[in-house]
Formats: structure tokens, C-alpha cells, sequence
């Protein structure tokens, strides 16, 4: 795959860039990732410096469509990658913060038939760039806002793509400015990725996609769990708040019937308790290829007191963007054709 604008390091970008002072290398840096501007915006280069750097290092992203949340404070992009696969990202405004969920991988090989991108399949893994990339024209959009937080729970295992998706955080981190306290990366529940990110040099967050505390219905749930049953699971967690002595947050979509029931609940807490988790409710969203519906909010009310009862730090996590399928479990990037008119507020 060619290199594109954000996969590059400094140094890199130094050797690319060969005969050029370094505090211009460090002019075209600050540019990218201090002020998120496109190479033809950098004003303080050379014209011939900013034609070299667009034509050696295109975008990685092609604007498909841009869809705006009923209230704005959600939108979701629609990306063309390289080969022609879809991704998409979400931009997500509170009252106090600004989030980006992005996507590691173009589909997923997860399989969890509740979600639209383990519908979708698997395409690809992203580079580093192209996760990078989805953050920057982001935060172009968010503008004047600053991005505070970034969460990899887009579509695709972060896990899976583990070298792409840390060389991302660190560009997030170290070149951006975002704190590894407000990075965290998703995961259905990879072994190996949990034990990485324990010993990774940065302190980000880890959620994990638990959707069901029995082996049984997890298996259905989440296919990954037969390789990955609950119980090696737990001890993957344990060894992750030994080597970084952060809390661990299970994410829970509340599913009709299926895994919203006070049983569900007494298995939640008892899994979750011995790890001193967090427990995030999610309402499941609608997908066309999954038939059942996301539990009331009478239900998920009740679910979450018998959680708290029960002594488990819980949040419910309201939907946001579910009108434009931005929601969580929603993006499957179903426009898999280019040339379609762009919509963009």
C-alpha cells in the first residue's frame, strides 16, 4: 500500500523530504498535526515545499458523504480508502467535550450478529495513517472545538490490527496532543491485544465488548468467545490491572430478551465485581441483518439498579446519531460505491 500523508514518522518524513532544513520538516509537522492543516495551507513554507509534500504524500481518505445528526451534535463521515473499501468515523460534541470515534479495520472478522460491521465482513486493516487521517479531518469539522477524547470502537478489532492501531495512538498522543487518558481502545475480548496493551508504554483505556457473563451465550453472541472463553478473559483482565492498575470497562448492549434479565444481571456483577470494572449499558441500536431490538428504557433502568445494587459502578450510555446509523454497532459503511452524491450540511 502507498504511503500516504499521516503514515510517516519525523524522522521519515525527514529522509523523504532530503535536502530540506529540519525546522522546515518541523514547520510541515507542526502544520499536520499542530494546526490540522492540509499541506496547501501551511503558510509558513516555500509554495515548492507545499507542491512537494501534497504530491508525495496524498490523503488517504476520499469524502464520500458527510451525515448530520437531527440535534448537529453528531456526524458521521463516510470514507473511500485505498482498493475502494468504506470506513467510517464519527464526531461526536457534548456540552464539555468533543470525541472521535474512528475505525481500525475496513469490516471486521468478529462476527457479532448484532453489530453491522460483523455483518458486513472482513476487508482489510487500516494503516496508521488512515486511522491518524480519520482524526485530523475530524477535528477540521469539530473546529473551533479541539478533539478532547478519541475511542477506537469504529468499525473493525483494533486488537487484530494491534502495530497499526498503537503506532496511531502514539501520533495521537506524542504529535496531537490527546492524553492517553482519553484514548481508549475497544475490544471484543483478544487475549494477546489485552496483554500487549498491558505492557504498552502508554496508559490508555481498555473497554471491553462483554455483551454476556455465561460461555454459552456469549458463544452465540460473540463468536470470539470460543476461542477466547470468559474465563481466560478474566484473567487477561487481572493481568492488565497488575501491569497498569487501570479500571477496565465492560460494554453491555442490551438486547430484548436475550441479555437483559435480572439472571443476566447477577452474572454480570459477579463477573464483574472481582475485577472492580465499569459497567456501560448501551440500548442494542437497529441493524437491518439482526432481528432482534434494543431492551426499554424501562428495562435498562431496572438492569442498571440491580447492577448498582449489586455494588457495580454503572453508566447508561444514550444513544447518539441512531438516526444517521451512527450509533454503536451501527456503522457498517454500506454505500460500497463511489460517485454517489456527496451530502455535506
Amino acid at each position: 500500500m502507498a504511503e500516504s500523508l499521516y503514515d510517516l514518522t519525523r524522522d521519515e518524513l525527514a529522509d523523504l523530504l532530503e535536502g530540506e532544513p529540519r525546522y522546515r520538516v518541523d514547520q510541515v509537522w507542526e502544520g499536520l498535526y499542530g494546526h490540522l492543516r492540509e499541506p496547501a495551507d501551511i503558510t509558513n513554507i516555500p509554495k515548492s515545499l507545499r507542491r512537494a509534500v501534497s504530491d508525495l504524500l496524498p490523503p488517504a481518505l476520499t469524502d464520500v458523504r458527510q451525515s448530520v445528526s437531527d440535534d448537529g451534535g453528531t456526524v458521521k463521515f463516510l470514507w473511500s480508502v485505498a482498493g475502494g473499501d468504506m470506513i467510517e468515523t464519527v464526531l461526536m460534541h457534548y456540552e464539555k467535550r468533543t470525541t472521535v470515534c474512528v475505525s481500525s479495520q475496513a469490516g471486521c472478522a468478529m462476527g457479532c450478529g448484532f453489530c453491522a460491521t460483523g455483518q458486513r465482513g472482513f476487508s482489510r486493516h487500516l494503516s496508521r495513517g488512515e486511522i491518524v487521517e480519520q482524526v485530523i479531518r475530524a477535528g477540521r469539522r469539530a473546529a473551533p472545538r479541539r478533539i478532547d477524547n478519541v475511542v477506537f470502537m469504529g468499525m473493525g478489532e483494533p486488537m487484530a490490527n494491534f502495530d497499526a492501531t498503537w503506532d496511531a495512538v502514539h501520533t495521537l498522543h506524542d504529535d496531537m496532543g490527546i492524553g492517553a487518558r482519553h484514548i481508549t481502545i475497544s475490544t471484543v475480548g483478544v487475549v494477546p491485544g489485552i496483554d500487549r496493551l498491558g505492557r504498552a508504554d502508554l496508559p490508555v483505556n481498555l473497554a471491553i465488548s462483554l455483551h454476556a457473563a455465561n460461555d454459552r451465550k456469549r458463544d452465540r453472541l460473540v463468536p470470539l468467545n470460543r476461542t477466547y472463553p470468559l474465563s481466560r478473559l478474566a484473567e487477561a483482565c487481572r493481568r492488565y490491572r497488575t501491569h497498569r492498575n487501570r479500571r477496565i470497562s465492560f460494554e453491555w448492549a442490551l438486547i430484548e430478551g436475550v441479555n437483559d434479565t435480572p439472571t443476566d444481571a447477577e452474572e454480570l456483577a459477579a463477573f464483574a465485581l472481582p475485577l472492580a470494572a465499569h459497567v456501560n449499558l448501551i440500548p442494542l441500536n437497529p441493524t437491518p441483518g439482526w432481528p432482534t431490538r434494543g431492551s426499554s428504557p424501562d428495562v435498562v433502568e431496572a438492569f442498571a439498579l440491580d447492577l448498582r445494587r449489586r455494588g457495580v459502578n454503572t453508566t447508561v450510555r444514550h444513544n447518539r446519531g441512531t438516526e444517521i446509523d451512527a450509533a454503536c454497532g451501527q456503522l457498517a459503511a454500506r454505500h460500497h460505491t463511489i460517485g454517489r452524491r456527496r451530502e455535506s450540511p
